[in-house]
């Protein structure tokens, strides 16, 4: 039998990352098992529903590379088809109709509380109810809900992490189904949708485990084979509570602007809640597909850890090929203001690969290159990019107070040494290297004594690439117009240093 999963997020907001998750869960196992995988939004709930929440989870999961086989479908399509499996089981004799009042409504949950159990007094009404009486009140107008009848007893099944789960029926209220505005409540929709889809594998989060007897007992009574369930521990903050917008962005779409990878995004996922059995913490989405198994998701809730995500993601940079990073980092430098704003619509036409946008000083596939081992996120990178992208250079003030400031009239020998040493040298790394490490011996100290002072000059920075690797991106003239420029701040002793204002002016 083909297995057939399915996630149904509700658009009354936006993919979180725990509906994420349970999404990738399900995604992962279809691929693994050559299954089917169904995507149904249900936006039944007609007053919180939002088509942009809509447009939001859509898009998320295309950002994570979650191709779903089918659909997506909406829930508000099968309206006819819930109700008639509501009037289904009111024929059957396993649902009635409630007449009760919000009066009786609210005495009822008082008694109950009263009591500490589910008397089902809207049962006893009913019951109580003559066939004429009960026309009499149809006859009359008067408005009602459909319950299913809970039957006694208690529901049990093998849930495929889990293991065996019972929940005693009397515990369960006789649910409603239909509401007295004929609209079905979540457990009989989302068992009519399942039956009406071939869903045979529930796969979801923790927090639906109170759902489950209700519905398991729903598709018992349509006369329909129940699916197999599992049931996903909940991911918690720092702090082990409940995930939650008061832990930081939950939204999905919020760590894509944040410059997280969406093959880095799937990693971490995965990760929460499920092990692959070895040390293994960086995958491919094959390698995910590969390795994953329902066998090894735990039964524990983990822990959202941000820096975990940071540290997946510089993993996933550093191993990506350039040339598929080259569009996302160029929308962030075009975010960030660091190239021009022409150059958005260039990159949207897609006529122009983005190694050729306008306004690019640098080559960019080299400039990705060295930075994308020294960065944890895509905005990372295009911060660490600044000093290659603009005309007029920022120096960090920590940069020029420690290698400058120390000792301004040594650096400015170092530097005015380099320019004469540069204007003759081959614009080459093994050239450059040479003719460098040949001054550092000349003046008889180590070559990091004379790399930090260029440095500063040519990037503003207390690190970087490669000196070499950044003198050869930067080019010839654009590298010893920034060290004069550099030699010119020093011989205006403007640095900052002991007595002196701590701040460049």
């Amino acid at each position: 039998m083909t297995l057939r999963v399915r996630f149904a997020p509700s658009p009354t907001g936006f993919l979180h990352v725990g509906g994420a998750r349970t999404a990738l869960f399900n995604w992962l196992l279809a691929r693994k098992e050559d299954g089917v995988f169904v995507l149904r939004v249900e936006d039944t709930d007609r007053e919180r529903s939002r088509e942009e929440h809509t447009e939001a989870i859509l898009h998320g999961l295309r950002w994570l590379g979650l191709d779903w086989d089918e659909g997506p479908f909406f829930q508000r399509e099968g309206l006819e088809r819930h109700e008639a499996h509501a009037l289904a089981l009111l024929e059957s004799g396993r649902a009635y109709r409630d007449f009760s009042t919000p009066e009786e409504a609210a005495r009822d949950r008082e008694l109950d509380q009263e009591a500490g159990k589910r008397l089902r007094r809207a049962r006893e009404r009913a019951r109580a109810r003559t066939r004429e009486e009960e026309e009499a009140l149809l006859q009359e107008g008067r408005p009602f809900a459909l319950r299913f009848m809970v039957p006694p007893g208690e529901t049990v099944w093998k849930d495929r992490v889990h293991g065996e789960t019972r929940f005693r029926n009397e515990e369960i209220d006789d649910l409603v189904i239909l509401r007295s505005d004929g609209t079905p409540t979540y457990n009989l929709a989302v068992v009519s949708d399942d039956l009406e889809m071939g869903i045979n594998l529930v796969l979801r989060g923790d927090d639906h485990l109170s759902n489950t007897p209700k519905q398991i007992l729903l598709c018992e009574a349509l006369g329909h084979e129940v699916p197999d369930f599992a049931h996903v521990p909940l991911i918690l903050g720092p702090d082990g509570k409940r995930l939650s917008k008061r832990h930081g962005a939950t939204a999905v779409g919020d760590y894509e602007g944040r410059g997280i990878l969406p093959e880095a995004m799937v990693n971490f996922l995965a990760l929460l809640g499920w092990s692959p059995g070895d040390d293994r913490e960086v995958f491919s989405r094959e390698e995910l597909v590969e390795a994953f198994s329902l066998e090894r998701v735990l039964k524990k809730s983990s822990v959202f850890d941000s820096r975990k995500l940071e540290w997946l993601n510089g993993q996933h940079l550093a191993r990506m090929a350039t040339d598929v990073l080259l569009d996302p980092v160029a929308r962030h430098l075009i975010q960030e203001g660091l190239l021009p704003s022409e150059a958005s619509e260039v990159l949207e036409g897609g006529s122009v690969p983005p190694e050729d946008l306008p306004g690019l000083p640098v080559h960019l596939p080299t400039l990705v290159g060295l930075l994308k081992v020294r960065a944890r996120t895509l905005a990372e990178l295009a911060t660490q990019a600044r000093p290659y992208l603009l005309e007029e250079l920022e120096f960090d003030p920590a940069a020029v107070k420690k290698h400058w400031a120390k000792d301004p009239e040594t650096a400015l020998a170092r530097l005015e040494a380099l320019e004469e040493v540069l204007e003759e040298c081959p614009w080459e790394e093994e050239a450059l290297e040479e003719a460098i490490r040949g001054l550092a011996g000349r003046l008889g100290v180590g070559l990091g004594k004379v790399i930090h002072p260029l440095r500063v000059a040519v990037t503003g920075r207390m690190s970087s690439p490669g000196i070499f690797e950044v003198l050869v991106l930067l080019g010839r003239e654009r590298s010893l117009r920034r060290l004069r420029a550099g030699i010119r701040f020093l011989r205006t002793d403007n640095l900052p240093g002991e007595g002196r204002n701590e701040t460049l002016s």
